[in-house]
């Protein structure tokens, strides 16, 4: 497996360690996915994401490449600016989702771990015919830190002259942090304030910016935070993860993409399969449920029904640590996902009381 340049502070920290996309990384540390879950939504938690994948897209071609195998419209991006968007293939079915940033001479495409050959694969292919394109897969070279939380910005701001309240949500700043070059982007996955932090350099510089967050984090009790945290933070804000709720097989209309999907920007990839689903209507569509039942955890793949009958199925659940209970992600035929509907959950034989409602489980 690999590891990133933050392996030896995570087996320091007691980081309960996993095969996640190849690399060895955290799930929790020793105070456990509910401490971590609290400390971002309340205060502060730094994640290491450095296995995400970055791509450099470089030449006179770049836009044009980037709004042929993308949904959102890319164009409408200036330097400084980040985008939400996703690739498709023909069909409508989703390649990947991810980030586009407008870097000045080029872009950079951020892109889920798991998906980095393959993303890298269809990007080629679909490079074809550009005289003057550039793709450069950096992953390897960039590390990428995420400081989440209500108390991320003063903690940051100890650490770097950028004014970062002037940043604004999906855009980014050049800038020195910890004495280190980096990107500081106002993003991140878990539905507060938050920045993310691109950067070069081997483990003495990541050990160098690690330990500078916490220590000006340690007013605020920073806690790392794992990946089990990062999905059940996304998961209360109904955050789709790709390899669950989206996939090859679900079309950006019927994912609740719609709004990141611009059909009027001209061509692009899937086009004409997301129009014809907008047009017609989804016949599912991806919803929130909350369990009606004590204790039950609604897990990936498990069965929707309404009257006996098979009406969807869960592709993210689990307990959400702010409610108390227990939430999933779903597909869901159209007509039984209306907020407020009742529906079942089947799991060992039983079936379990859930009623749909239209994510974020928490605001």
């Amino acid at each position: 497996m690999k590891r990133t340049n933050f392996y030896e502070i995570h087996k320091g920290l007691g980081g309960k360690l996993v095969n996640f996309a190849g690399y060895e990384m955290p799930v929790q540390y020793s105070k456990g996915i509910l401490q971590e879950h609290m400390s971002v939504r309340n205060a502060v938690g730094m994640f290491d994401v450095s296995h995400m994948g970055e791509v450099e897209v470089r030449g006179a071609d770049a836009l044009a490449f980037i709004q042929k195998i993308t949904i959102n419209d890319a164009a409408k991006l200036v330097e400084g600016k980040a985008q939400y968007s996703a690739m498709c293939y023909e069909d409508g079915g989703i390649v990947d989702d991810l980030l586009v940033y407008h870097c000045g001479d080029y872009y950079m495409l951020v892109i889920n771990a798991s998906n980095i050959e393959k993303d890298l694969e269809w990007m080629q292919q679909n490079a074809v015919g550009f005289e003057s394109l550039e793709l450069k897969n950096v992953s390897d070279e960039i590390n990428l830190l995420a400081v989440q939380g209500p108390k991320s910005r003063v903690t940051l701001q100890k650490l770097t002259e950028n004014k970062l309240d002037e940043i604004e949500f999906y855009a980014f700043q050049m800038g020195k942090l910890a004495g280190v070059d980096m990107i500081i982007s106002r993003t991140g996955y878990t539905g507060v304030l938050g920045f993310e932090l691109y950067f070069r350099g081997d483990e003495t510089t990541c050990k160098k910016v690690w330990n500078a967050i916490v220590e000006a984090g340690s007013e605020f009790n920073l806690e790392p935070v794992g990946l089990g945290a990062r999905d059940t933070l996304r998961l209360e804000k109904g955050y789709a993860l790709y390899g669950n709720d989206i996939d090859k097989t679900t079309n950006p209309i019927e994912a609740g993409l719609g709004w990141i999907t611009k059909v009027n920007k001209g061509e692009f990839n899937g086009r004409d399969k997301i129009v014809a689903m907008k047009e017609n209507g989804a016949s599912r569509k991806l919803t929130g449920l909350k369990v009606r039942a004590e204790k039950f955890l609604p897990r990936h793949s498990y069965k929707i029904v309404v009257d006996g009958k098979e009406v969807g199925y869960v592709t993210s659940g689990g307990i959400s640590p702010i409610l108390n209970i227990g939430i999933a992600m779903a597909y869901i035929e159209k007509e039984h996902a209306v907020q407020g509907t009742e529906v079942s959950i089947q799991a060992r034989g039983k079936e379990f009381p859930a009623e749909v409602v239209k994510p974020p489980f928490v605001v």
